[in-house]
């Protein structure tokens, strides 16, 4: 059944949008092309980005500074090009979502006005398995505080002998502590083991407690689908350099619930941006900010490198989240089935759920053995032509990302964990 032809059958019915982008050339294997499952840490160039960046640099050299007014996309209201488009993607009004810096420091921006620790309301709850900036952000706001962030940051941990957290076991700890909770902080999609959070039960326990909830979605954003305003979230924040391919180091976005917009008793810092539009260039010493997510805005946006930004979203809108959801879910389970048929007897098992609706496009993998992940994929890419992603010590993500994977892709990644991983009592197949 799962042989090179049924592959490329299934990629005749089901193409995805691969042309779109740019696929590495592979340095190992026979195929011309990488097998790219590296999406989740880095996404694939769009091929009408090159062009479109360069449009914007033409209009600096043609205009100067009256550019700001005059270019083919003016910059002055440039970052209104991507408000709605981000809107859509994760589920938003227009007027709570915003494209702006980076997604560590939108955290703390958001931070400073939803992390109001007070009397014995002072916990910041995230999961063990964070990412490491997450973790830094919120110990540094606990210290920031005066606050010992040992004790008042708490790691919601998997049951032993378990990898993902439980959603009903958050919702119990919240239960029990959530008097002592005023932060509710974690990943949508977890970097590490590729488990989809319940979002709106766990922001519906959190907020029924008194908590904020907010989520870090990086490993979420244009991978899932996405409901923040139906669900409640107080904010959110993602970056765009992962699943929306908006290039290494990309602007970020940032949502924040209308309930929020205009309430004068948050705190917030300010900016140049962070004042109405209509009477920005009144230069008067005292800001006006808007009841939407603008007003969490500094500075004014770096138009070279919105663009990139703007170009993916126009591929979201015209393919569609829906869409793309469903054929990740095909994708994935197809690379699932692939794994179990052709990695019997070898040191590996899938750590990521195997619910499609507990997980985004990616699957992770333990690695036993012996074999260390980072040499694992040195090996995949240089012998197979197949990029992975290490995290050490033992696991290696897999992203079947729906826009350009395909499925001779999953099929080309099994075959070489089966020819690269020792089976069982023996040598290298």
């Amino acid at each position: 059944m799962f042989t090179e032809d049924d592959a490329r059958r299934r990629d005749a019915a089901d193409p995805g949008h691969r042309d779109l982008f740019h696929i590495p050339p592979a340095s190992g294997g026979q195929y011309a092309e990488a097998a790219y499952f590296a999406g989740n840490s880095l996404g694939l160039q769009p091929k009408a980005t090159r062009a479109e960046l360069l449009d914007d640099l033409d209009d600096w050299a043609r205009l100067g500074v009256e550019g700001h007014l005059e270019a083919g996309r003016p910059w002055l209201p440039y970052h209104a090009l991507l408000t709605e488009p981000a809107a859509r993607l994760v589920g938003a009004l227009p007027s709570e979502a915003v494209v702006m810096n980076s997604l560590t420091v939108n955290l703390h921006l958001l931070m400073v006005s939803f992390y109001r620790p007070a009397g014995e309301r002072t916990r910041i709850v995230i999961e063990d398995s964070a990412f490491p900036s997450d973790s830094y952000a919120v110990r540094s706001q606990a210290a920031f505080h005066g606050l010992d962030p040992d004790c008042t940051v708490i790691r919601l941990r998997p049951r032993s002998g378990e990898d993902t957290l439980r959603t009903e076991d958050v919702v119990d700890y919240l239960r029990t502590d959530g008097d002592r909770v005023a932060l509710v902080l974690l990943g949508g999609v977890n970097y590490l083991t590729g488990e989809l959070l319940d979002i709106p039960t766990i922001t519906e326990a959190g907020r029924a407690v008194g908590a904020i909830v907010g989520w870090d979605l990086a490993h979420a954003a244009g991978n899932v689908s996405l409901r923040l305003h139906d669900w409640g979230v107080d904010f959110a924040a993602w970056c765009s350099y992962k699943y929306l391919n908006s290039g290494p180091g990309a602007l970020a976005g940032a949502y924040v619930h209308e309930r929020h917009h205009g309430d004068p008793t948050l705190a917030r810092f300010e900016g140049w941006w962070s004042t109405e539009p209509a009477t920005r260039f009144e230069m008067t010493p005292v800001s006006r900010p808007p009841a939407s997510a603008d007003a969490w805005q500094i500075s004014n946006p770096p138009i070279f490198a919105m663009g990139p930004v703007r170009t993916s979203l126009q591929i979201f809108d015209k393919v569609g989240m829906a869409a793309l959801r469903e054929r990740s879910e095909r994708l994935t389970g197809y690379l699932e089935q692939l794994l179990d048929e052709m990695l019997p007897g070898r040191p590996v098992s899938v750590v990521t759920p195997r619910d499609p609706a507990r997980r985004g496009c990616q699957l992770s993998l333990r690695i036993g053995g012996g074999v260390g992940a980072g040499t694992l994929t040195a090996r995949l890419r240089h012998e197979h032509g197949v990029i992975a992603d290490a995290r050490e010590p033992d696991i290696v993500r897999l992203a079947p990302v729906p826009l350009y994977s395909t499925y001779h892709d999953c099929w080309r990644a099994a075959r070489a964990l089966a020819a690269t991983l020792p089976a069982e009592g023996g040598d290298d197949v």
